[in-house]
């Protein structure tokens, strides 16, 4: 099976490079499995869980945004945020949500009479809630 080069990149740090045999990305149009001669495509990201599978097994990111590039070789993510499954803890959770809302009231704010936006930025904290429920942890707040 062909393999493809993954790079995953914070504006923290580079959590991942690796050769990987499929990557499953959160894209903002749904979710999509990447494998060797995938066609080119650049897609946004929606909050949700990045699963990366190598021959070391498979390892999962919680992402909260951003861009992957993917061509027939290679996945490059650009995440806003993103940290290890094994890394996240309730108190990041509860930040990543917490700054969701502050966009969302910010987008309220500022366009009121602009339903797109707002909408977008409800999406947000949804998808950050069903992201939470996915590894176990809840919006509190």
């Amino acid at each position: 099976m062909a393999n493809l080069q993954f790079d995953l990149v914070s504006p923290e740090r580079r959590l991942a490079s690796v050769e990987a045999s499929e990557v499953q990305i959160p894209g903002a149009d749904g979710d999509m499995t990447v494998m060797a001669m995938h066609a080119p495509t650049i897609t946004t990201l929606r909050p949700g869980m990045l699963r990366v599978v190598s021959g070391s097994g498979t390892e999962e990111y919680v992402v909260s945004g951003g861009f992957a590039e993917i061509n027939a070789e290679s996945v490059s993510v650009l995440a806003e945020s993103a940290v290890p499954k094994a890394e996240m803890t309730q108190e990041i959770f509860d930040q990543m949500v917490e700054d969701a809302k502050r966009v969302h009231a910010e987008a309220q704010s500022d366009f009121e009479n602009e339903p797109g936006p707002v909408d977008d930025a409800a999406k947000l904290i949804s998808d950050m809630v069903n992201m939470g429920g996915e590894i176990g942890l809840n919006a509190s707040k």
